[in-house]
């Protein structure tokens, strides 16, 4: 079962982060009310928003997409997938539609290593997926639920990103890592990488 965020100053900081961002409020406004099996959004669309934020960037600089992951182990079919794929896309008017993508992460396994070249095993739940990020800083992902209130889960914590320091995951390491850490630097060179 994967942790949420032990240092409740961050996650708050984290929180009104997100919260001031209008078109991410709005991606996790309409994902909450299509009502998906165990649903986060995250990677960029998150912490990309803490690393803009940190060092004086504008808030949309450097997002490419919104991921969201569900979990629905009933039918791990890419045909079930492309019917919530299609239906998520029509709850959206572009650009939005374009940049919203969503994976059943029940059924990731299937098709990983194929694509990735290193295994993978099933998740059990949609936040075990952030412990598999190829770095601890973008293990983060966020929840809107009833009355507005933000679900924050980070399995590593939030110091990294906060400090703005960018280390390979401690549990599950990846050969992605260099690639994915020089990329970053590129676009935040404020990052300091820790191997």
């Amino acid at each position: 079962m994967s942790a949420s965020v032990a240092n409740p100053h961050l996650e708050r900081r984290l929180e009104a982060i997100v919260s001031a961002s209008p078109r991410l409020m709005q991606v996790l406004t309409t994902v909450r009310d299509l009502d998906l099996p165990d649903w986060l959004l995250f990677s960029g669309a998150v912490y990309q928003r803490v690393l803009n934020h940190l060092t004086g960037r504008d808030p949309d600089y450097g997002i490419k997409d919104y991921d969201v992951g569900y979990f629905d182990a009933s039918d791990t079919s890419y045909e079930a997938e492309d019917v919530v794929i299609r239906r998520v896309a029509a709850a959206f008017a572009p650009p939005l539609r374009d940049l919203v993508e969503v994976r059943n992460q029940a059924r990731v396994h299937l098709w990983f290593e194929g694509k990735f070249g290193e295994p993978y095993a099933p998740l059990r739940e949609t936040a075990e997926a952030l412990e598999r990020f190829v770095s601890a800083t973008f293990a983060v992902g966020v929840r809107l639920e009833a009355a507005d209130r933000l679900t924050v889960v980070a399995p590593f914590g939030l110091e990294d990103l906060f400090a703005l320091r960018l280390r390979p995951n401690p549990i599950r390491q990846t050969n992605g890592f260099p690639r994915t850490a020089a990329s970053a630097v590129a676009r935040w060179p404020e990052l300091a990488v820790i191997n």
